[in-house]
C-alpha cells in the first residue's frame, strides 16, 4: 500500500490542472507560472472536496502511485510559491557574482573563473558577502539540478572543508597524514 500515494494534494485557489489526452503528462498552472509534469500509465487525477487525489487503476501501478503524486504535488507548490535550494562557499577568496541576468561568475580557486549560465525560469540571488547563493524556480528537479552542477564545480574537500555545499550539510572532517598515527 502507497502511504504517499493516498494523501490528498490541496488545490488552491487559482490553480489549474489539465491531463493531456494520451494521459502521460498533466499541466499545471499558478500564479507563477506552468509546470508539466509527469504521470505513469494507470493513474488517474480525481478532485474530491477540492483536493487532488491520485488513483491507481490496479495494484501493478502500485510502485509509481506514489511516485504520480509526488510530482504532481511538487507542481503545484512550484506554481503557488516555487522553490528554493541554498549553497554557501567556505574557503579563501572563494566567492560567487552574477555577471547580467543569465550568468554566474565564480571564482573558486582555480586558474580563471568559472562562468555558469543559468537555464530559463531559474532566478539566482546572491547576499553581499559572495558566499551564500539561493537558487529559485518554480520546477523542482530544475532548481534541484541546477544546484548539483554549481556544487560539483568544486566539491566539499573532506580535509579542509572548503567547495561548495547546501546550506546545513554536514561534512565529516578527516585527518591528514600527520594525524594518522
Amino acid at each position: 500500500m502507497s502511504r504517499i500515494g493516498k494523501k490528498p494534494i490541496a488545490l488552491p485557489a487559482g490553480v489549474k490542472y489539465t491531463v493531456s489526452e494520451d494521459g502521460n503528462t498533466v499541466l499545471v498552472e499558478g500564479p507563477k507560472g506552468k509546470v508539466t509534469a509527469m504521470l505513469p500509465g494507470g493513474i488517474k487525477l480525481v478532485v474530491k472536496e477540492g483536493q487532488l487525489i491520485a488513483e491507481r487503476e490496479t495494484d501493478k501501478q502500485a510502485a509509481f502511485h506514489g511516485l504520480a503524486r509526488a510530482l504532481v504535488s511538487n507542481a503545484v507548490i512550484g506554481v503557488t510559491t516555487g522553490h528554493s535550494k541554498d549553497l554557501d562557499i567556505v574557503g579563501i577568496g572563494y566567492r560567487a557574482e552574477l555577471k547580467g541576468k543569465g550568468m554566474v561568475v565564480f571564482t573558486l580557486g582555480y586558474s580563471h573563473p568559472i562562468e555558469f549560465p543559468l537555464p530559463t525560469g531559474i532566478d539566482v540571488t546572491i547576499d553581499p558577502k559572495q558566499t551564500h547563493l539561493t537558487i529559485a524556480g518554480i520546477d523542482r528537479q530544475k532548481v534541484g539540478q541546477v544546484a548539483a552542477d554549481m556544487r560539483s564545480l568544486r566539491k566539499p574537500d573532506p580535509y579542509k572543508n572548503k567547495g561548495v555545499r547546501y546550506t546545513g550539510e554536514k561534512l565529516k572532517k578527516k585527518v591528514g597524514k600527520t594525524g594518522a598515527k
